[in-house]
């Protein structure tokens, strides 16, 4: 059985592959896309995520803005990895898929109170949307299967040395997020580094033969500059599809029980997530903590899924 999902995101362009391996992999059934700010505006983040529906032939799914800042620092945008519309790289034809007149948080509130079973949240941005969800509607926890989401790190960060960007940008919607008592798992740096597009899986798409591969192409050729100027990797990791993934096959994330806090007052520290390993808080876990990456099954899923989508458009 497919399990239902709820991609809530900023594209990005690792957020792009996220809703095609949603929607390509009959592993999960894609119910709704939301939006949020982070890697660039909300209102850029809503128009890509519009862009990336149309030109993957997904329709039927929902999509609808959400929150524009954080809960109470600035926006902070990432411009230098995503470029100035967030997915800068390839031409995308104009949008055909319209977004609902609706705030996110009330789709997320309508989608899992309406569906027959619990419905798993995969956020692969800051994590306001999910923050207020919880707060606004704290009787719709029991309607959360799962939230599996990318975020964090057991080690260091990108945003700054000590934190990951999806949490810097809102370390107190992200401190609500892990204390809700939802069952929870972080797809963080530590795993996602493992996911990198070498020019053997670009080749990959392109090998495709359709419009789609192409575009996924582009995108990660796009983001390989961005990642190689700013911190010199020679293949850039595809961070979100990985928490996508997870969901479709446990088996190819490796994950351990851990108790983790998000730092919110530390001078450098600020929006870290503190990863307790080995136990030496003495806290129970309140998170599966993902530590491996079987890579090529994660691959597999992701072009098999950007295939289907290429086929059926």
């Amino acid at each position: 059985m497919a399990v239902p999902i709820i991609i809530d995101c900023d594209p990005g362009h690792d957020d792009a592959l996220a809703i095609m391996l949603a929607a390509g992999d009959p592993g999960v059934e894609l119910l709704a896309v939301t939006t949020v700010a982070g890697n660039q505006t909300v209102e850029k983040t809503t128009l890509n995520a519009r862009r990336v529906c149309t030109v993957a032939g997904i329709s039927g799914v929902p999509i609808a803005a959400g929150c524009a800042k954080p809960l109470i620092q600035r926006l902070r945008v990432a411009d230098d990895v995503h470029g100035v519309s967030g997915l800068d790289g390839p031409r995308f034809p104009e949008p055909t898929v319209e977004a609902e007149a609706e705030h996110a948080v009330e789709l997320l509130h309508r989608v899992l109170t309406g569906h027959p079973e619990p419905v798993t949240l995969v956020p692969t941005a800051p994590l306001t949307n999910i923050a207020l969800l919880l707060t606004r509607y704290p009787e719709v926890a029991g309607r959360i299967r799962e939230i599996v989401l990318m975020g964090g790190s057991t080690e260091r960060g990108n945003r700054t040395p000590a934190a990951e960007f999806n949490i810097q940008c809102d370390p107190e919607a992200a401190d609500i997020v892990f204390r809700s008592g939802v069952p929870l798992t972080m797809c963080g740096l530590n795993v996602t580094h493992q996911a990198l597009a070498t020019p053997e899986v670009l080749a990959r798409f392109e090998g495709l033969g359709t419009v789609l591969g192409q575009t996924c192409a582009e995108l990660l050729t796009f983001f390989a500059s961005t990642y190689r100027r700013l911190w010199g990797f020679e293949h850039p990791p595809l961070h979100d599809p990985v928490a996508v993934a997870r969901v479709i096959d446990p088996g190819l994330v490796r994950c351990v029980d851990a108790y983790v806090a998000v730092e919110l007052k530390g001078e450098h520290t600020r929006g870290a997530t503190v990863v307790d390993l080995h136990g030496t808080l003495g806290r129970p876990s309140n998170a599966k903590v993902a530590v491996g990456l079987d890579a090529d099954g994660f691959w597999d899923r992701v072009v098999g899924a950007v295939e289907r989508l290429g086929r059926a458009g």
